[in-house]
């Protein structure tokens, strides 16, 4: 069923007005990015979790979409995002590792041209496909696979984010980053201290690291 003007708009705790006050939020959190604030003031996040908790969507935490995952509170979609826009070369085609809802692959897709975005759990995989497709997304191309093979034949990435943390980083991922790209990663065990980390290609053997904060992520799982 196609989704209607009031259903995307929102009302009430899904209303313009909230997302406002989340954008406001934000500013004071540190994102600068305007292009990046104004897409996340307009992408419907209530349309991407369960209706039963779509009044919290505007709330700064993240929330369960099912299946032992999350949708990741709005501040770490817009740091991640940031991070990823942070770049001197242009961003073309950027590769997202771990759909779930299909809200930051939203994000993205209003901000870079094209977007390959992996997912390893079937019922995610096609929910996130359905949603982006009544959104009007022709730019996101979803798959149902492995998020720690990436997606090799399309490589190389101008971009790469991930949104589960893996307790090591993938060789796979990292090859498939164009020079001077960067990969957005959080790392580390399950309970523990988890990093997200900006991973640079210099060259084709050399990679540049910067910690940016502590943040806690659902484990990658590999198949």
């Amino acid at each position: 069923m196609a989704l209607t003007r009031l259903a995307i708009e929102g009302i009430g705790m899904t209303s313009q007005r909230t997302r406002d006050r989340m954008i406001q939020r934000l500013r004071e959190q540190g994102i600068k990015n305007e292009a990046l604030l104004e897409v996340m003031r307009k992408v419907p996040r209530h349309l991407f979790m369960d209706q039963a908790l779509a009044t919290r969507s505007y709330e700064d935490t993240a929330l369960p979409i099912g299946h032992g995952q999350t949708i990741s509170q709005p501040y770490i979609v817009a740091r991640m995002t940031e991070l990823l826009l942070a770049t001197e070369q242009p961003l073309e085609k950027v590769l997202e590792v771990g759909t779930g809802s299909g809200y930051q692959a939203a994000i993205l897709g209003k901000l870079i041209p094209k977007i390959y975005t992996v997912e390893r759990i079937q019922a995610l995989y096609k929910q996130a496909r359905q949603l982006l497709d009544e959104l009007g997304y022709r730019n996101i191309r979803t798959s149902l696979s492995d998020g720690s093979w990436g997606v090799s034949y399309e490589a190389p990435f101008d971009g790469i984010l991930v949104t589960a943390a893996p307790e090591e980083i993938p060789k796979a991922l990292l090859e498939q980053l164009a020079l001077g790209a960067r990969l957005i990663i959080p790392t580390g065990k399950q309970g523990e201290t988890q990093l997200l980390k900006v991973i640079t290609r210099q060259t084709e053997e050399e990679y540049q690291e910067q910690i940016i904060e502590a943040v806690q992520f659902v484990p990658l799982v590999r198949n």
